[in-house]
């Protein structure tokens, strides 16, 4: 959904009433987990975020606390959700002269001992038709923590069809800027 203005909070209460009610906006609902269908862009992104067992809690804390998303130009409503497959959120999306309201519901979550996250996909009123992968995971040979962020979208509304190529960009740039932010959260700068 795109707006002039940013949405309230009782629009955005509204609007995800609504898309609590709407179904997936593409098939294969779960396929994230494991790959992604045809005809869809393919977008797998992965940064070491810290090492050891403590920098995995703190990952994991982060992915709880959807701080992903912790960065200027989007806000996802709320990020008290907890981590529940059927959960819906939206994301505010600031753009030049305009915002979007995109609603997702978790699909999957993840919770292996050495691998946290979850899984989202989009609903009838988002942009983009797709889903995303949101995952920590610690490899106990190497130490190494790492945040890995999977997806597979395509254009779902006319805007984002005609708008393609700003799409792709803001998909890049969302991909760079979530991972500094998991980045950030599990190494605070101490002042």
């Amino acid at each position: 959904m795109f707006r002039l203005s940013d949405p309230t909070r009782v629009d955005i209460d509204s609007f995800l009433d609504e898309q609590s009610k709407s179904a997936f906006s593409y098939p294969n609902v779960g396929l994230s987990m494991n790959g992604s269908p045809a005809g869809f862009n393919v977008d797998h992104n992965r940064i070491v975020i810290g090492s050891g067992e403590s920098d995995f809690e703190r990952a994991k804390t982060a992915i709880r606390n959807w701080e992903m998303f912790n960065f200027s130009w989007t806000k996802l409503c709320w990020p008290d959700t907890p981590i529940e497959a059927g959960r819906t959120v939206a994301i505010v999306v600031r753009h030049i002269g305009f915002y979007s309201l995109n609603a997702c519901r978790i699909v999957y979550t993840i919770d292996e001992g050495d691998r946290f996250g979850f899984g989202y996909g989009t609903l009838s009123e988002h942009a983009e038709t797709g889903e995303e992968r949101f995952s920590v995971e610690f490899d106990h040979k190497t130490g190494e923590v790492t945040y890995d962020l999977y997806a597979f979208s395509k254009p779902n509304q006319l805007f984002a069809r005609v708008g393609y190529p700003l799409s792709r960009y803001l998909q890049k740039r969302f991909a760079v800027e979530s991972k500094a932010a998991m980045y950030r959260a599990v190494n605070p700068v101490l002042e």
